[in-house]
């Protein structure tokens, strides 16, 4: 079997498992495609509300404005995590740095409508309660997972430095 999985490997360039992957995402893909109709896709009252203007636009957004302000972020960072003197332990900070704040803008994304207050009658009328405290709450998860994050750096700081010192 590892010889078949092998040969498969070399002809493909990876697991099988990928090309199950990609198979069953682009069924998946055409079974949408066949589903929906250009009606759900376009509104003609008011094209701004349109899915596929929403669409075309968070590609733009993302693709041209921000990946390379996140790229040119990680680069500073991988950057600056290269002139640290020697004796500081062999620990890189980066992904100390990169998960707390792919979490954060991660929960900003999924949370941004509340945060902006956007349809805030709609909330106020659903629950009884208004979207103020949003931001605040969204600050506290992101200072926590920061510090979560600064706390687990530092520990393996320590336990770095134990590691390297001589027994004696």
């Amino acid at each position: 079997m590892r010889a078949a999985v092998e040969r498969f490997r070399a002809v493909y360039g990876s697991h099988p498992l990928h090309l199950l992957t990609l198979i069953a995402g682009f069924a998946l893909f055409g079974y949408v495609v066949a589903i929906i109709r250009p009606v759900t896709l376009w509104n003609p009252n008011a094209w701004w509300q349109s899915m596929l203007v929403w669409f075309a636009a968070a590609i733009i957004a993302h693709d041209l404005v921000l990946f390379p302000l996140y790229a040119l972020a990680d680069r500073i960072l991988v950057a600056a995590s290269r002139i640290r003197p020697r004796s500081t332990a062999s620990v890189s900070p980066l992904n100390y740095v990169r998960v707390p704040a792919l979490s954060a803008a991660l929960t900003l994304l999924v949370f941004l409508p509340g945060i902006i207050q956007q349809g805030a009658r709609t909330y106020a009328a659903a629950t009884g309660q208004t979207q103020e405290p949003f931001l605040g709450r969204w600050l506290l998860l992101t200072a926590a997972m920061f510090a979560v994050s600064a706390v687990l750096y530092a520990v393996r700081l320590v336990l770095a430095r134990r590691a390297k010192r001589p027994p004696g």
